[in-house]
């Protein structure tokens, strides 16, 4: 089980926008990662919605925000610009991530 404030392994995950997501290449920052089961449904958009909303407030404070779910990179792709997210989202069909933040 993660605990608070735990050194997480590097990993790196396909993203949105034809990148590639690499844990290493965020440090300096903060990084929130939020974890959602589905695209397009309705917490998860709403949880999305939440974080694109206060996306300047996070910016000021030096953050990355990164939503993680097994769904695959079109369909991120479609949910992202549906919902105008600034952020990327990261695809982990083999759960790999998932599993080493017990999710």
């Amino acid at each position: 089980m993660l605990e608070i404030n735990h050194v997480v392994e590097n990993f790196k995950l396909p993203s949105t926008g034809n990148k590639e997501f690499l844990l290493s290449d965020c440090i300096g920052r903060n990084v929130i990662i939020y974890f959602y089961p589905k695209d397009d449904t309705p917490g998860c958009t709403t949880e999305g919605q939440d974080f694109r909303d206060n996306w300047h407030l996070f910016t000021e404070m030096n953050c990355i925000i990164v939503g993680v779910s097994r769904d695959s990179i079109k369909s991120h792709e479609s949910f992202k610009a549906k919902m105008q997210f600034p952020f990327e989202l990261l695809s982990d069909e083999d759960e790999k991530v998932c599993n080493l933040f017990s999710v």
